[in-house]
């Protein structure tokens, strides 16, 4: 629980304070002392009168009472420690930076949960331990460097490591980057990141708060908090990028279904993002170019207009922003032949603009007009120009600062020369500019910012489904994988079309059954968790006497129960499916079906309750798109109802949370209606 105590503490106690600032409590002392703390200070060390040029206290006994206390002291003598100072010295607030805690065994385990119990009795805020600390305003509470001065429109940041927080810090300051309240969260025995943004959230004043939100995560600990409070502070006007840490399919557990085959705890945590507009990103280069992105001008359209004087900078810019979904369309007409007259015999203009490494100040500054003020087409500008050490580009870059601050669109400056043009980089960052080391980093960044959702709607309408019904079959369900009439009764209830289907485990009522269906038909075994793997799925049956051959063959596979026949369809083959994270709402994937589920990997995910507009992402940013749209000749599938299916089978799982793993592969879908002809359900209880 975030207090008062811990922002914005009246007296301080350093519990373990050296006058060896190569010591974490000596440099926790000096940092707090340098930060310019204006409250009552102390200090404990029973080996010295003064620390630091501060009275030393022998014991906790003999201190005044205090508001915050930073505990750097062995992990075992913490728990009486804190006992004292919350029984005795009214303090509300306890920063341990010391190991050998959770981290460190079962011992350490149950010294956290004490010291969280007494902590939690006089409604306190306990930040660690295992942690480098705190920075607000008001102290700056690390007993690491650098130290960077608190800017209040700098960044907020929120760290689960604190040596990550650390190498954030270092070098986000060599790009221009500032920051403002740190907070390093390490155990997070009582105060997870989730509480933190939580806080922030529900006392967010965007007129004097940060804007930006940069949060390294290497456990979620309550998804639905996460979700809740930085959807809510984004649509407040904050801006959140992200790592989450350990999402690897390696880290996985083995799963026995298609979708638990694909998913992953990144998909997940992705798809959660996704839905909250969180930006996510993959290390800490590129959550420092989003930041510095969110200093910028927001990014309105996906025309990007490459100006430089280094033409493989430019080639790999380009080639980058294509990747991600941006543009840098060509630039030709009068206006742009008027500005080639400005600019060096042998410059081009057709975007990348190359106006040599002769180019000038004033040629830069009339380029960035004409982009600003000429193209319309053009959404944004990327300004790459280094140095090659034979003349001073200060006069460059004080054209490109004060381009930054007049122009509507927004420029995005790359600095490459961080030799070279080292002085004048740092006069540019000195105005209160940011730069990008490196383009590729660049685009990948800016991609990513801009194809980040706005948070989804807390409240999303979902179809009508007979809840009842399906109730009624989970309740009655043991766990495990359901039977194939309690899977039909599920597609049914949620109203999810599928194929019409026969399954006996005896010859003659199965042939029986199919005299009246027509022919060329499917026969798949059932029992076998993969019947494809299991060479269990027979297709192109003519005739009754090919499907009494094939049910033979069939019900001698290995735990085969019964022969399932079906209607042969043709059509795109899709897929449907859900998996569910221990904490997490339901991930809905999808993607092409068959086979090439796993082959090609070409799957989206959402985390449901899954809107309209989630769907429609879902399915558009599927590489196969194409082919759902239809494609060289080729008949897609109907996209509206696709959606629907997605959004049914969101429904579905809000209805049966039981539900652990879900497969519909394949969908086989034309352009008048999708069917489901396969499907796999493992519950939980």
């Amino acid at each position: 629980m975030i207090n008062k105590q811990l922002l914005q503490p009246e007296s301080i106690v350093v519990i373990g304070a050296s006058n060896d600032i190569k010591k974490p409590g000596g440099n926790m002392l000096k940092n707090i002392i340098s930060g310019g703390f204006k409250g009552e200070l102390n200090v404990i060390n029973p080996k010295e009168e003064k620390v630091q040029h501060i009275k030393s206290y022998t014991s906790v006994h003999e201190i005044p009472k205090t508001d915050l206390a930073i505990l750097a002291i062995p992990a075992k003598y913490c728990i009486e420690t804190i006992k004292i100072l919350a029984e005795e010295k009214n303090t509300k607030a306890f920063i341990i930076i010391s190991a050998g805690f959770a981290e460190a065994g079962e011992e350490g385990k149950r010294w956290e949960q004490e010291i969280e119990k007494t902590v939690n009795s006089v409604d306190g805020c306990l930040i660690g331990p295992n942690c480098i600390g705190v920075i607000t305003k008001n102290y700056k509470g690390v007993f690491t460097a650098p130290v960077p001065p608190f800017q209040p429109k700098g960044c907020d940041l929120i760290s689960g490591s604190g040596a990550t927080a650390v190498f954030i810090m270092e070098a986000g300051m060599a790009l221009g980057v500032s920051f403002a309240n740190v907070f390093s969260t390490g155990n997070a025995a009582q105060t997870s990141a989730e509480d933190i943004l939580e806080y922030m959230d529900l006392h967010f004043d965007p007129e004097v708060d940060p804007l930006v939100k940069l949060l390294y995560l290497e456990t979620i600990s309550d998804p639905k908090k996460l979700l809740k409070h930085a959807s809510s502070i984004i649509k407040k006007g904050a801006k959140i990028a992200a790592i989450k840490a350990g999402s690897t399919a390696e880290g996985s557990r083995a799963a026995t279904s298609h979708t638990g085959a694909i998913a992953s705890s990144d998909m997940t945590v992705r798809a959660l993002f996704n839905k909250a507009g969180i930006v996510y990103c993959s290390s800490r280069e590129q959550l420092l170019s989003v930041a510095a992105i969110f200093n910028y001008k927001k990014l309105q359209g996906k025309n990007i207009a490459i100006i430089t004087h280094a033409g493989g900078s430019a080639v790999m810019l380009a080639d980058q922003l294509s990747k991600g979904g941006l543009k840098v369309p060509e630039i030709a007409g009068p206006d742009a032949e008027k500005l080639k007259s400005f600019l060096y015999p042998g410059s081009s203009i057709a975007n990348p603009i190359d106006f040599l490494a002769t180019g000038t100040a004033e040629q830069l500054g009339i380029i960035i007009d004409y982009c600003e003020h000429k193209f319309d087409q053009i959404d944004a500008m990327i300004v790459v120009f280094g140095s090659a050490g034979l003349f001073d580009v200060e006069n460059v870059y004080n054209v490109l600062s004060v381009k930054l601050e007049i122009c509507n669109k927004p420029i995005f400056p790359v600095l490459p020369s961080v030799v070279n043009a080292q002085r004048e980089i740092q006069s540019f960052l000195k105005k209160g500019h940011i730069h990008f080391p490196d383009e590729v980093v660049l685009s990948k960044a800016l991609a990513q910012v801009f194809n980040t959702p706005e948070p989804m709607p807390e409240e999303i309408s979902g179809f009508e489904i007979d809840t009842k019904k399906i109730r009624k079959v989970i309740d009655s369900a043991s766990e495990g994988y359901l039977s194939t009439s309690q899977t039909v009764d599920l597609l049914d209830a949620a109203s999810i079309p599928r194929v019409q289907e026969i399954v006996e485990n005896l010859k003659e009522k199965l042939l029986a059954a199919i005299q009246t269906t027509d022919f060329p038909i499917v026969m798949k075994v059932v029992g076998p968790i993969h019947k494809s793997d299991a060479m269990g799925v027979v297709m192109n049956i003519a005739n009754k006497d090919e499907a009494s051959e094939t049910f033979d063959v069939l019900m001698k596979i290995e735990a085969a129960t019964a022969v399932m026949v079906q209607p042969q369809l043709v059509g795109l083959e899709l897929f449907v499916g859900v998996m569910k994270e221990p904490g997490f709402n339901h991930t809905i994937l999808c993607g092409l079906g068959g086979i090439f589920i796993e082959v090609l990997n070409d799957v989206s995910a959402g985390l449901s309750p899954i809107s309209r507009n989630e769907a429609e992402k879902m399915v558009q940013s599927l590489r196969g798109y194409k082919l759902i749209q239809g494609a060289r000749g080729k008949k897609g599938a109907n996209e509206g109802i696709f959606i629907e299916i997605i959004q049914r089978l969101s429904a579905l799982v809000e209805a049966a949370p039981e539900i652990l793993e879900m497969d519909i592969n394949p969908l086989i879908g034309t352009q008048r209606a999708i069917t489901a002809v396969d499907a796999r359900i493992r519950i939980g209880k």
